[in-house]
């Protein structure tokens, strides 16, 4: 999908190689137990924003002999995403380059719409949602889940990490995001006309010394590199003061023997009206 055609911007993390290591840690099992109960074999499943695919061919395994569609905007994520199920054989997984605003499917195609960390960076929800609800059958569910940018932390958070989270979500904010969506979504699916929600919440919790690294590597090496830092203090986000304060809290935090990095994530699910509940409240 080409800018000109899409109402999605480009993707505020971008793709240096600490978030794409970020994105290849995720699976069904650790970021989508909230909708895995919902899954059964021979469904049709849609992974929107389905990036390098690790969730992806977990939602698949699910519901074999069903099939599962992954659509990225992000031509070499769809790419990724086909390496990961072909190293899984999981022949049901099939990925395709798309947009969120504009799915390439025909109506009432899935049983279940799974979404992960994909509304937040889309600046019109409700319009994301309407074209979800559109691919989805009557009765069928779409399951989210969002990050809530001011419920997660850093600890010890040396005075300072907090001021990173700030600036982390002005960024977002500033990028047209939703850094707080996740607290969000039961309004958002309400409004785009979905019934029977049923609202969760968890965490990703980061602990082992090989989670603190790998979180030091992305705040060092992607948050404060200087593209970054120099977008936050353009956008008023930040100052070069604070980012040399957040870059030392961050050097004294993983040598802290209680180093503990959580991100608070809102989760939904909820189904699309059959025809007789269209004009239910």
């Amino acid at each position: 999908m080409t800018e000109q055609t899409s109402g999605t911007p480009d993707y505020t993390m971008g793709f240096s190689e600490e978030i794409l290591e970020a994105l290849r840690r995720g699976t069904a099992e650790a970021n989508s137990a909230f909708l895995l109960p919902h899954l059964r074999p021979g469904l049709r499943v849609l992974d929107v924003g389905c990036g390098p695919g690790t969730i992806s061919v977990g939602l698949a395994e699910a519901v074999e002999p069903g099939e599962l569609h992954g659509v990225d905007m992000e031509e070499s994520q769809v790419e990724l995403a086909r390496a990961v199920a072909a190293s899984r054989r999981q022949e049901n997984a099939v990925f395709h380059v798309g947009d969120v605003l504009a799915l390439p499917f025909e109506d009432d195609f899935f049983d279940v719409a799974h979404c992960h960390n994909v509304l937040m960076h889309v600046p019109d929800t409700r319009a994301a949602l309407t074209e979800v609800k559109r691919v989805l059958k009557p009765g069928g569910l779409i399951g989210c889940r969002e990050m809530i940018g001011e419920s997660s932390f850093a600890y010890p958070d040396f005075g300072v990490t907090r001021n990173a989270w700030d600036m982390f979500e002005d960024l977002l904010a500033a990028d047209d995001g939703h850094p707080q969506l996740g607290k969000e979504l039961k309004g958002h699916v309400l409004e785009a006309g979905f019934t029977n929600v049923r609202v969760s919440a968890s965490w990703d919790i980061y602990s082992t010394p090989d989670d603190i690294a790998f979180i030091y590597g992305v705040v060092n090496n992607w948050f404060l590199s200087p593209e970054v830092t120099e977008a936050a203090i353009k956008y008023g986000a930040a100052t070069r003061e604070l980012c040399d304060r957040i870059a030392d809290a961050y050097s004294r935090w993983k040598d802290s023997p209680g180093a503990v990095f959580g991100v608070a994530y809102g989760e939904i699910v909820a189904g699309k009206p059959w025809a007789t509940e269209r004009h239910a409240g």
